[in-house]
């Protein structure tokens, strides 16, 4: 190969951002709540990055101002619960931030969602206690 040659580039897919209906969101807060509930936090790992994934995707398509710190804890929970040998007060640490914040975004959240959101705050902040005991 000549070296003076240019390497062939494949285009970048540009990034569509999904979307989501109100019905989607309340599903995915319905699932995940389930989710919480029947699940114990120290054998939830391979569900729960399930969860991220789609938190994710749908938090990424989302203008609402404030989600920076939840999109952030969010990677770092799917990075910790990617590593087997995650202590668990890091993750207790993170589940706990993430409460916090969801706390945050239930205040300014339309009426249908404040209450599903402040109970996904509480559970996360559960979670994060029964871990770190």
């Amino acid at each position: 190969m000549d070296s003076t040659a240019a390497t062939p580039h494949t285009p970048a897919t540009p990034e569509v951002p999904l979307a989501v209906t109100d019905q989607q969101n309340t599903a995915l807060l319905d699932d995940t709540l389930t989710f919480l509930t029947a699940s114990t936090p120290t054998n939830s790992g391979p569900q729960g990055r399930v969860e991220i994934e789609r938190w994710e995707a749908v938090l990424s398509s989302s203008d609402r101002p404030g989600l920076a710190k939840i999109k952030q804890g969010l990677r770092q929970l799917d990075e910790l619960l990617a590593e087997s040998k995650s202590p668990s007060h890091d993750i207790a640490e993170v589940l706990a931030t993430l409460g916090a914040e969801t706390a945050k975004v239930a205040e300014d959240a339309p009426g249908e969602y404040s209450g599903p959101l402040n109970n996904l705050s509480k559970m996360l902040i559960k979670a994060g206690s029964s871990l770190s005991r």
